[in-house]
C-alpha cells in the first residue's frame, strides 16, 4: 500500500493513490473545483509516488492524450474533466478511443448532493447517460469508501475483453471527506481482475492450421488485437515458417515489419487489394471487416473466400463477412499456439502465391516513388510524405491526423522504414481530426526518447492548436508538427469534385501562416514552399530545441486509393 504523510487522508488522496496502484503516470486534463482534493494530493505527496498532472487548454486535447498514451504503452490512459463543461469537452476525445478499442479512464466529478437537481453552476446534467454511448463501462460514487472498488470496476472493464474507454464519476462528497488510512484498503491489480488470457482449444488452433496449410492462396490480415496483445514476433515467425503473406489493418501497423519476406503491405494499399480478391483462406486476426478492409466485400474481397476470424470480443467475429471458423482469444495466445503447433511440420521453404505478390508490391511501390521525386511547386504532397519518411527516425512515433492527407501518408507508410509495433497513430475508426497536438505531447511524455513526428492537414491541426502552448510549457523536444497546407477541407472537396461536379462550398481556407502562429505560441516554425528545402527545414526543425511546425504549402490534389475508392462506388 503506498502510504501518505498523515494518518487522516481525504477522497482526493484515496483516489490518487488508487490510480498508483495501477501505474498510472499522468493524468490529462483541466483543474475545476470539484476536483481539488485530487489536485492537492498529487501537489502534497502523489509526484514523490510518481504520478503527475498534465494541464491542457482543452478537455478535448486531453482525452486524446490519455488515448495516445494507451496506444503507445498499452497501459490505460487517464483524462480528467470538470463537471459539466469539462465533462461534455472530453466527449470528442473518449469518443474517438471508444471507435479504436482504447482503453482510456475518464474521471469526472459531479455537483455535491445537496444542490443536485436545484439548477446549480454547471450541475444538472446527466453525464452517466452522457458518456454511455461511447464507454464500455459507467460507475457514479457517492462515499469515500467506494472510491477503491470504483476505480477497480473501471480499470477491469478498460483493460478486460475488448478493451475500451470507461468513466467513473466522483461527488465532491467523497473526495473531500475524510477517513482514517487503514480503513481504507487498496488491493493491486493482479488481487482483482485475472491478468492471465485463456487458452484457445487445441482442436480450434489444429483446424485453423488445417485449413491455411491446406490452401493455395491464403492470406493473414494482423489487427489491432494483435497490437493491443504484443503478439508481433510471434506473427512474423508464424507468416514466414508458413510463407503466408500478411496484410495489416490501420491499427496493425507495425505488427509485422516491411522487412520481412511475408509482409506484404497495408490493408488499404493497391498490393494489398490483388491477395485480398484471390486468397481462398483468409486468417484475420484481430480485426474488423469495417470501412479500412472494405467490410469485406467485393470486389476487394471474394465471396467464396474461406475464413478464419480470431478476436478476444466474441460479438466482432462474423460481423460484415461470413466465418468458416470463429475463434473467441487473445491474439498472442492464439499465435503462440498456432505456431507450435506448425513446428510439428516442415517448414515451408518458398510459396509461389507470397513471391508473385511480393514482387507486384514491388513494382507499385517503384511507379509510385517515382511521383514522390517531383521538383513541382506547390509542393506535391507524395514528396512531402517522402521527405518526411525518409528524415525520420527508424525507431520515431508517427502521428496521422487529417482526411486526404492521411491517405497520402498511408499510401507510403511502408515504402521506406519499417514501421515498429505501437508506433503509429491514427484516430481512424471515428475518422477523427485535431488529434496530431495532443497524441504528440503524450508520445513525447510516453517515451521521450524518441522523436515524435505528426503529419496532418491544415483543417486538423487547427483543431487544437491552442495546445501548443502546452507543448512549449512542457518544453518538450524533437517534436515536429508538419502541415501539409492546400487550404482546404481536402477530403471533403473532393466528394463535392466526384459527386457534385465541383460545385465547391465552404471547403476552401484564407491563407494563413501556422509557421508565425507557433512562434506565437513560443514553437520553432517555418513555412516551406520548395520541395528541396523540405529536408533541411526538417533538421532545423530537429535542432531547434522546441516543439517545432512546419507548414508546408502543398497542392490539392487526390490520392490514388481516393480515386480507387471512387470506382468502387465508395465515395
Amino acid at each position: 500500500m503506498i502510504m501518505t504523510n498523515g494518518k487522516k487522508i481525504k477522497g482526493g488522496d484515496v483516489l490518487v493513490k488508487c490510480l498508483l496502484e495501477e501505474n498510472v503516470k499522468y493524468i490529462f486534463g483541466i483543474v475545476g473545483g470539484q476536483l481539488l482534493t485530487i489536485y492537492d494530493a498529487v501537489h502534497r505527496w502523489g509526484r514523490e509516488k510518481g504520478i503527475n498532472t498534465v494541464m491542457f487548454r482543452h478537455e478535448q486535447a486531453a482525452a486524446h492524450a490519455a488515448d495516445a498514451w494507451s496506444r503507445i504503452t498499452n497501459t490505460p490512459g487517464v483524462c480528467m474533466g470538470t463537471v459539466g463543461p469539462g465533462a461534455l469537452h472530453l466527449v470528442p476525445g473518449v469518443g474517438a478511443a471508444w471507435a479504436d478499442n482504447i482503453p482510456v479512464v475518464a474521471i469526472v466529478p459531479q455537483v455535491n448532493i445537496d444542490v443536485a437537481d436545484k439548477f446549480a453552476l454547471q450541475g444538472n446534467l446527466n453525464q452517466v447517460s452522457l458518456f454511455k454511448p461511447i464507454t464500455k463501462y459507467q460507475k457514479s460514487v457517492r462515499k469515500i469508501e467506494e472510491i477503491p472498488d470504483a476505480v477497480q470496476k473501471t480499470f477491469r472493464e478498460a483493460t478486460g475483453g475488448r478493451p475500451r474507454p470507461v468513466l467513473l464519476e466522483i461527488y465532491p462528497d467523497a473526495l473531500g471527506e475524510s477517513v482514517n488510512e487503514e480503513e481504507i484498503p487498496i488491493l493491486k491489480a493482479e488481487q482483482y481482475r485475472s491478468l492471465i488470457k485463456p487458452a484457445i482449444p487445441k482442436e480450434s488452433v489444429k483446424n485453423a492450421l488445417e485449413l491455411l496449410l491446406n490452401a493455395k492462396k491464403p492470406l493473414i490480415v494482423s489487427g489491432g488485437g494483435v497490437s493491443r496483445a504484443e503478439g508481433w514476433k510471434e506473427l512474423q515467425e508464424f507468416a514466414e515458417y508458413t510463407q503466408i503473406p500478411v496484410i495489416t489493418s490501420t491499427m496493425g501497423i507495425g505488427t509485422i515489419p516491411s522487412t520481412s519476406s511475408a509482409y506484404l503491405g497495408f490493408s488499404m494499399s493497391i498490393a494489398s487489394y490483388f491477395a485480398t480478391s484471390q486468397a481462398d483462406v483468409v486468417l484475420a486476426l484481430g480485426c474488423k471487416f469495417s470501412f479500412t478492409l472494405r467490410y469485406g466485400q467485393p470486389p476487394v474481397w471474394n465471396k467464396s473466400q474461406k475464413l478464419i476470424h480470431v478476436d478476444i470480443d466474441p460479438t466482432i467475429i462474423g460481423r460484415n463477412k461470413p466465418i468458416t471458423m470463429g475463434i473467441i482469444g487473445d491474439c498472442k495466445l492464439f499465435l503462440e499456439q498456432i505456431l507450435d503447433e506448425v513446428k510439428k511440420t516442415p517448414k515451408i521453404e518458398q510459396r509461389e502465391w507470397l513471391s508473385s505478390l511480393t514482387n507486384n508490391r514491388k513494382s507499385i511501390i517503384k511507379s509510385r516513388v517515382k511521383v514522390s521525386t517531383s521538383n513541382e511547386i506547390p509542393i506535391k504532397p507524395e514528396r512531402m510524405i517522402k521527405d518526411v519518411y525518409e528524415f525520420m527516425d527508424e525507431d520515431a512515433i508517427l502521428i496521422i491526423d487529417g482526411g486526404n492527407l492521411a491517405v497520402h501518408a498511408l499510401e507510403q507508410i511502408d515504402f521506406y522504414k519499417p514501421r515498429k509495433p505501437l508506433s503509429t497513430l491514427q484516430a481512424i475508426g471515428m475518422g477523427h481530426l485535431g488529434t496530431s497536438v495532443p497524441y504528440g505531447i503524450a508520445a513525447k511524455l510516453a517515451k521521450p526518447e524518441k522523436q515524435v513526428i505528426s503529419i496532418s492537414g491544415d483543417g486538423s491541426f487547427m483543431i487544437n492548436i491552442h495546445d501548443l502552448e502546452t507543448a512549449v510549457r512542457l518544453g518538450l523536444k524533437n517534436l515536429i508538427y508538419v502541415i501539409g497546407n492546400n487550404s482546404a477541407w481536402g477530403m471533403i472537396k473532393t466528394e463535392q469534385e466526384f459527386r457534385y461536379q465541383k460545385r465547391y462550398i465552404d471547403v476552401d481556407f484564407g491563407d494563413f501562416d501556422y509557421g508565425r502562429c507557433a512562434e506565437g505560441f513560443g514553437c520553432y516554425g517555418e513555412v516551406v514552399t520548395d520541395p528541396n528545402e523540405i529536408t533541411a527545414a526538417l533538421n532545423r526543425a530537429k535542432n531547434s530545441g522546441k516543439p517545432a511546425v512546419l507548414d508546408i504549402k502543398i497542392k490539392y490534389e487526390i490520392p490514388e486509393l481516393m480515386k480507387i475508392a471512387a470506382s468502387q462506388g465508395g465515395l
